[in-house]
């Protein structure tokens, strides 16, 4: 009797490698995944007629075509295709970083003749500066106070408190001279000509401590927003071979024409995040398919 053929398999995910429909150069690799799947769907349409409860006949309609990708990171460019922009990659700041500090409610916080001029890291205390979004809050003509969003980074360099539950970082109102420097937060407030703030008037800046590296982005923009059709090559694990002969086995798909939109971000007590990103999978008049397998045995 002769012996059948070892069955194809298809065991874990190695990676998935979306690609630019324009020219096929990749956008990047994502390694790092959870798991990936193809899903393939269709309807059949049936025909009933008359008094018979059973269906006539029936005829297969239309197929949906969906690709799921459980990705453990965050890589640009799952950004910039499920959400329709481009991230911002910066280089290392040695000395930190501090925003423009822009006005908030009203035009007196942040004023380029009697107010505050500039919002600055301090010269030598930068290692002080510590990661957040940060508010100033007249509360007289010449003195604020301070407040930050978070404390997750209050134990860098001298190490920071909340002064109450508004997240006030000052305990009496900061006043403002030539220069006012905060050494516990490695922040300089510089002032021009005098002062002259209305009570209650607030502005905003942002802080990044010293680092080796940063990204940015904002999503939701009218003008930029854009979901690229993309190619995408989903790669299983390499395996050992059942196959007679066989030393090992590689299972590829190529998607050809891709779109998706949406990436959950979420944050859960002590764990990692893992988004489900969903894209519908198009037919490409030019390759007739809309996907393409390979499997070989080595």
């Amino acid at each position: 009797m002769a012996g059948l053929t070892a069955p194809r398999i298809v065991y874990g995910v190695h990676s998935i490698s979306p690609y630019k429909r324009a020219d096929g150069t990749f956008y990047g690799i994502a390694k790092n995944i959870k798991g990936s799947t193809i899903s393939l769907s269709g309807d059949i349409v049936d025909l009933y007629g008359g008094s018979n409860r059973f269906a006539w006949a029936s005829q297969p309609s239309t197929i949906k075509a969906e690709l799921s990708i459980k990705s453990n990171s965050y890589p640009n460019f799952l950004i910039e295709l499920f959400l329709g922009t481009a991230p911002t990659d910066n280089a290392a700041e040695a000395t930190g970083a501090v925003s423009t500090a822009v006005n908030v409610l009203g035009t007196s916080v942040i004023n380029a003749s009697n107010g505050i001029s500039a919002v600055t890291a301090t010269s030598a205390d930068e290692a002080d500066l510590k990661f957040g979004k940060y508010v100033i809050k007249a509360v007289s003509a010449n003195t604020f106070d301070l407040y930050l969003s978070t404390d997750a980074d209050f134990a860098r360099g001298n190490d920071g408190s909340y002064q109450d539950d508004t997240l006030k970082l000052n305990a009496t109102p900061l006043s403002i001279g030539t220069t006012l420097i905060e050494a516990t937060y490695g922040l300089t407030f510089t002032k021009v000509g005098t002062p002259a703030f209305v009570t209650g008037d607030t502005a905003t800046f942002e802080v990044k401590p010293i680092n080796i590296k940063s990204m940015n982005v904002t999503i939701g923009s009218a003008s930029t927003m854009f979901f690229p059709e993309f190619g995408a090559i989903v790669m299983a694990q390499k395996i050992s071979s059942g196959y007679s002969g066989g030393t090992d086995e590689l299972f590829e798909v190529d998607l050809f024409r891709c779109i998706g939109i949406g990436m959950p971000i979420g944050m859960e007590h002590m764990a990692f995040s893992t988004p489900e990103l969903k894209a519908k999978c198009l037919y490409d008049a030019g390759k007739d398919g809309v996907m393409k397998i390979r499997h070989v045995i080595t």
